[in-house]
């Protein structure tokens, strides 16, 4: 009720809260009312940053209102470019649930697993929709947290007999190797980690091209997750340019993304548009998905938890 104190939710019951297989048909379901451009549905600007300088990072604000579904949110996340070997995190968030009638802050909550989950629950839904019937081999670029989560929801939600993963320091690789629960294939180079790849995923902290077109099959999909700035890239020009490109917001990609500015091409769709029958779903050739992270994504999860949280705290 409107002046009680909100609900503060930390890490670890946001983690045992949140599951792939609830969270996921609310975000595919959510990305369908973003891009149909309903002001009832999703009210959501382009991120807005204020540059940290000082320490090479930015802090982005989020706010996202869905009349319809009574759900307004902002996040507040901190965002890093991390030198090798920083034991500092690249991203730090937190998400604010508010009561859009009073504007009473409902719920504090820790958006660090929101993040990820999100982020790699939207990067399994663009596979989903836009990679080859029969996939096999899942390549991974980057170790880190959103690394982790992308191997969670592919390997939970779809089916794949091999999975191989990259990092520019192998200990790191081989660290991810322990921590996953299944069997991963260690590569001493991109290309090796991509060459026959079905689905490529890159989570890396380059500011910097690292996957170059010359190395991926035709007919492979690319889930291009890192490089959220306009002047950082992971993909290349040839890449950029042989592939059908799809984004999650059409003007975050040709606002923040370096990758699509850059290489100076098109966004074909967004995965929005498939999800509502608007644009095709391109399988047979090789595909991009850029992700920047959408506000839409974390008021979905963030209200998930909270009802989750809810159910559990008065036994409903």
């Amino acid at each position: 009720m409107a002046g009680a104190p909100p609900v503060i939710i930390w890490e670890r019951e946001v983690e045992s809260l949140l599951h792939y297989k609830e969270l996921i048909p609310r975000l595919e379901e959510a990305l369908g009312k973003f891009s149909s451009r309903d002001s009832a549905e999703v009210i959501q600007p382009v991120r807005s940053t204020v540059p940290l300088q000082k320490h090479n990072g930015f802090l982005g604000l989020m706010p996202t209102y869905m009349e319809n579904d009574g759900v307004l949110s902002t996040k507040l996340v901190c965002f890093y470019n991390r030198g090798a070997g920083s034991t500092l995190p690249s991203v730090s968030a937190t998400v604010l649930l508010l009561d859009p009638e009073s504007g009473h802050m409902k719920a504090v909550m820790d958006g660090e697993v929101i993040t990820s989950m999100r982020t790699a629950g939207a990067s399994a839904i663009s596979a989903k929709l836009l990679m080859r019937p029969g996939a096999e081999v899942l390549a991974i670029l980057g170790t880190g947290q959103q690394a982790l989560s992308h191997y969670n929801a592919f390997t939970e939600m779809l089916s794949f007999k091999e999975v191989r993963v990259w990092n520019h320091r192998r200990e790191g690789a081989e660290k991810f190797c322990r921590s996953v629960g299944g069997p991963v294939t260690v590569c001493g180079s991109v290309e090796e980690a991509v060459r026959g790849a079905d689905v490529i995923v890159t989570v890396t902290r380059s500011t910097e091209p690292v996957l170059c077109g010359r190395w991926v099959k035709p007919g492979a999909h690319v889930a291009a997750v890192g490089a959220c700035r306009p002047d950082w890239r992971e993909l290349d020009d040839s890449l950029m340019k042989e592939a059908v490109v799809y984004a999650d917001s059409r003007e975050g990609a040709m606002a923040e993304s370096g990758d699509v500015i850059l290489s100076g091409v098109e966004v074909f769709a967004e995965l929005g548009d498939v999800i509502n029958g608007i644009k095709p779903a391109y399988r047979e050739k090789t595909t991009v998905f850029k992700s920047l992270g959408m506000g839409v994504e974390d008021a979905v999860a963030a209200n998930l938890v909270y009802k989750q949280w809810k159910a559990k705290a008065y036994k409903l």
